[in-house]
């Protein structure tokens, strides 16, 4: 099962006790994939379309606990209109009404995603989205997560107005209001692995370059010493300056806080560097004479 399957597998499982929770979260239900029809007799129904089995079995059960009405059964005109008068209507925006408290938002957040939302792999990227049919639909979704401090923006996809978030963090607040705790806890994991082995990688990656850059640095070094040695002669060098070629090329491979320490007396890697720049100075000079 996917990431975005377990998250929605928990959220199924809650059922608020509170009834006006659960009537929040019917009519984010309903609005998202709600259906009404009317039969030859002038019977009406009502359903869900998803092809998620779990959100239609808690659609019903929510239903069941709101208006004692069983899956299968018809239902008469008023009773539908009881429905949409409090849960709403098919893809329209529900009631500010039955989502004015904190709780009922909560629980209006985890029906939406229950029937529009999705959610990427963590392991490979952050990204959650509610699909929602109209633009005043996603603009209340939208609404309503910024009441719980959650910056999520708003694109058009074809015809249909997404409502997504992409930072990590955001969308761990998300699972936090929808109640989702296993969820967000998983969640956290993966960030917390995600982000060491990022760091080991940066880590690696800079060692990398620096062993890089002293490697290149020592080969020029060498490479000046030896014009030197061959256009100059080494001997002609003052004292200290001739040491520090001979301790070059002696240790190619050897940073320069270590060359320091192999010079007598022992010198710092400021004064290393700057014995070798004079010796980088005095070689290129030799080439230029030779233009």
């Amino acid at each position: 099962m996917s990431f975005s399957g377990e998250v929605k597998a928990e959220l199924t499982r809650h059922i608020s006790p509170a009834r006006h929770c659960q009537l929040a979260e019917l009519a984010a239900i309903v609005s998202f994939c709600g259906q009404f029809g009317r039969e030859k007799d002038g019977k009406y129904t009502i359903g869900f379309q998803t092809e998620n089995n779990a959100l239609v079995k808690k659609g019903f059960t929510l239903l069941k606990k709101l208006y004692n009405i069983e899956n299968g059964v018809s239902l008469t005109e008023q009773e539908v209109r009881d429905i949409m008068q409090k849960a709403g209507g098919a893809g329209q925006p529900v009631s500010p009404l039955t989502i004015k408290n904190t709780c009922c938002k909560r629980a209006f957040l985890r029906g939406a995603f229950l029937s529009a939302g999705s959610m990427s792999d963590p392991r490979k990227g952050y990204h959650l989205e509610f699909v929602c049919s109209n633009e005043e639909q996603a603009a209340q979704l939208q609404q309503v997560i910024r009441r719980f401090d959650i910056e999520a923006k708003i694109v058009l996809r074809k015809k249909y107005y997404v409502v997504y978030l992409k930072e990590g963090s955001a969308i761990v607040d998300l699972l936090n209001v929808c109640e989702a705790p296993v969820s967000l806890m998983n969640l956290e994991n993966m960030r917390i692995i995600k982000e060491m082995r990022n760091s080991v990688n940066r880590r690696v990656n800079c060692e990398t370059a620096n062993i890089s850059k002293t490697v290149n640095a020592s080969a020029r070094q060498i490479e000046d010493i030896e014009y030197i040695r061959k256009h100059y002669g080494l001997e002609k060098l003052s004292g200290t300056l001739r040491e520090m070629a001979e301790v070059r090329l002696e240790n190619p491979d050897a940073p320069l806080k270590e060359l320091g320490e192999y010079l007598t007396p022992t010198v710092g890697k400021s004064g290393v560097n700057h014995r070798l720049r004079k010796l980088s100075e005095l070689a290129e000079r030799l080439r230029q004479s030779e233009i």
